[in-house]
């Protein structure tokens, strides 16, 4: 058994592609592509597929007030069949847009929310054996009432409800297992990992975080 690398982390890598054709590719920001690969340096091996769903990447938010009360939404999920607990995410379907102006906008579009402190908690991929998502995970903080703008609610978003949370009882239901969105679970382990909310939280100075 190999020793693990140094430094501990994960690296960029490509395999050869053989071949590629697409299996499903409209106007909408997100694709699938089959892809037949090849190890590196084993071009005996015959090529094997390996299916990509192309996505732009996402941002979710999770925005504390003063209170350390959670802004929450609960919204019908079709792929899942299940409504779920969840924070304010979206798509960053913007080419070349910042994940952070793509967290203020989705604030102010599912919570009608400004904030006045952001911390970048973390950045994941969602599910790397599938898909190239890379999920940017923000905590928002001195929050205030913001309007959509002409940005208007439809399809499911239009059945969501929103709510407040204390963080310390989401956590909990994180922990038992109450609340299953990845990207909901991602915020609060992160940001009860590094004290930055919840009973546990001990005051980030200063303004904006990246």
């Amino acid at each position: 058994m190999d020793g693990p690398p140094s430094p501990l982390a994960d690296r960029p890598e490509e395999w050869p592609v053989v071949s590629s054709k697409d299996l499903h590719r409209d106007d909408w920001v997100v694709a699938l592509r089959s892809d037949r690969i090849r190890r590196p340096g084993h071009p005996e091996e015959e090529p094997f597929e390996r299916l990509v769903l192309e996505h732009p990447g996402a941002v979710i938010v999770l925005a504390v007030d003063a209170e350390e009360r959670v802004f929450c939404l609960s919204q019908y999920r079709h792929p899942a069949g299940r409504r779920f607990i969840e924070i304010p995410a979206g798509l960053c379907d913007a080419h070349g847009e910042d994940p952070l102006e793509v967290a203020r906008r989705e604030l102010r579009e599912e919570a009608q929310l400004e904030a006045g402190d952001w911390t970048h908690l973390t950045s994941t991929y969602s599910s790397p054996g599938i898909s190239n998502e890379l999920m940017h995970v923000y905590l928002a903080r001195d929050l205030r009432e913001a309007g959509r703008g002409d940005f208007e609610l439809a399809h499911e978003e239009a059945d969501m409800t929103a709510f407040w949370v204390p963080y310390d009882e989401l956590l909990a239901a994180v922990l038992d297992g109450r609340v299953g969105d990845a990207p909901l679970v991602i915020a609060i382990l992160v940001a009860q990992a590094r004290g930055l909310a919840g009973s546990g939280w001990s005051q980030v100075e200063g303004g904006e975080h990246r």
